[in-house]
């Protein structure tokens, strides 16, 4: 039997490029948990465009 290991929200935020072509992003939540997306290159883009209007420079 394997070993459970419990899902927290620690570690870096992750994003990578599946073999199928999606774009997968994994957001670390607070209180423990990960927020996963999954996304293609024009969706990526927008999330891009929408956040970079939003961020401080």
């Amino acid at each position: 039997m394997a070993a459970m290991k419990p899902r927290t929200g620690d570690g870096p935020m992750e994003a990578e490029r599946e073999p199928r072509g999606l774009i997968v992003l994994r957001v670390p939540l607070e209180g423990g948990g990960r927020l996963v997306v999954s996304v293609n290159d024009e969706e990526a883009a927008s999330l891009h465009e929408v956040l970079e209007s939003v961020i401080k420079k």
